[in-house]
């Protein structure tokens, strides 16, 4: 008996969510390929060791694309951790502050305030600057780095309010970067940093990776006892792989940066981003429903957040959206309205729909 079953037809559906994010669906086919056959071993990439040559040339791979894609010299060592950024929040005093020592924070929003409250449990914080007093909507200006701070960290990207730091600080001590949202994203001077951590799962791969970039000479300084799973000089010696690393998700980082190298590398996403920004910002600013949330020159081109200038459509404007599968766009609730994450893999296209569906709305309730 011959069943004649179809294919079910997949709807384009356009992915606006804020992390796990839109990936390259070229990344996502060649991952989908090494779950079934890694590189020819009859096995799938979650099940080998990751012991063998096959796995350890793969993590060779993920480490020179992530130096050659930001220019990262020998002085810097590349890893590949686990614990999110949130682990980074811990990680980065352990590692650089010493016993009763200080470090300073530029406080910008969530993340930033999250990593000001680990770093107080190791010694004292200076926030040289905040701009919680306006709902983190802008970017804190004119501020004065101590000298006498172990670091100074900053966060380059604000997720949940949608503002990002467009020139980086000349900073008298070590500089500390939180870019889990915006690393890969734009050109990177890394050599003005100290140390860079991102999570992997905004333009990088899945959630279960954190890529830490940092100077080895900075380590080893504080005289503090450091705990094993802590301590960057382990993991570097063990090459990211002290104990068994995040596989898969290692795995489809890789993917990703080399489909950004193919897309012609960071300076091809940092144009491709502009222009999707600049056509969502110019949508926001003449339709008469919707304004941006944050102060114009601190406008991020990865998560531009938005509100209706009639609150109690925002429920129907969120239908609308959906029912043209428009999805991850409902604001966070600090900021509230509507975030919309538009990361490297997402296409222009997709932004054009929104633009597209944004008119359409207001036509029929302007």
């Amino acid at each position: 008996m011959r069943h004649n079953l179809k294919r079910p037809i997949m709807t384009k559906v356009h992915n606006f969510s804020a992390g796990p994010a839109i990936l390259p669906q070229e990344a996502i086919d060649e991952a989908i390929e090494g779950i079934r056959n890694f590189k020819g071993m009859g096995m799938s990439v979650v099940e080998i060791s990751h012991r063998t040559p096959e796995w350890e040339s793969t993590m060779a791979e993920a480490e020179a694309l992530v130096r050659e894609l930001l220019g990262v010299s020998d002085e810097y060592a590349v890893l590949f951790l686990q614990g999110g950024a949130s682990t980074q929040f811990c990680m980065v005093p352990f590692n650089l502050m010493p016993e009763n020592g200080k470090a300073a924070y530029l406080k910008t929003g969530t993340w930033a305030s999250n990593a000001v409250k680990e770093a107080g449990f190791f010694g004292n914080v200076d926030v040289v600057a905040s701009s919680e007093d306006k709902n983190f909507s802008y970017i804190p200006k004119n501020y004065t780095i101590p000298t006498d701070a172990a670091y100074f960290h900053i966060t380059t990207n604000n997720t949940i309010f949608g503002t990002q730091m467009h020139s980086i600080p000349d900073s008298p001590v070590p500089l500390v970067a939180d870019m889990s949202s915006d690393i890969f994203s734009k050109p990177v001077d890394v050599n003005k940093f100290s140390l860079i951590y991102a999570g992997a799962q905004k333009n990088m791969g899945p959630a279960g990776a954190t890529l830490v970039i940092v100077k080895k000479s900075i380590l080893g300084k504080t005289g503090r006892k450091i705990p094993t799973m802590m301590d960057y000089n382990v993991h570097i010696k063990g090459e990211s792989m002290f104990n068994t690393p995040p596989v898969f998700a290692i795995y489809l980082s890789y993917l990703t940066l080399k489909w950004v190298k193919k897309m012609g590398g960071v300076a091809a996403m940092e144009k491709r981003n502009q222009e999707k920004g600049a056509v969502l910002y110019a949508e926001i600013d003449r339709n008469s429903l919707f304004q941006g949330t944050t102060a114009m020159e601190d406008r991020s081109l990865m998560n531009p957040t938005f509100i209706m200038t009639k609150p109690e459509l925002e429920k129907d404007f969120l239908k609308f959206a959906e029912e043209r599968h428009i999805v991850g766009i409902k604001g966070h609730r600090s900021v509230g309205g509507f975030r919309t994450s538009t990361y490297n893999a997402l296409p222009l296209e997709s932004v054009q729909f929104l633009v597209d569906t944004m008119k359409e709305f207001e036509q029929k309730h302007a």
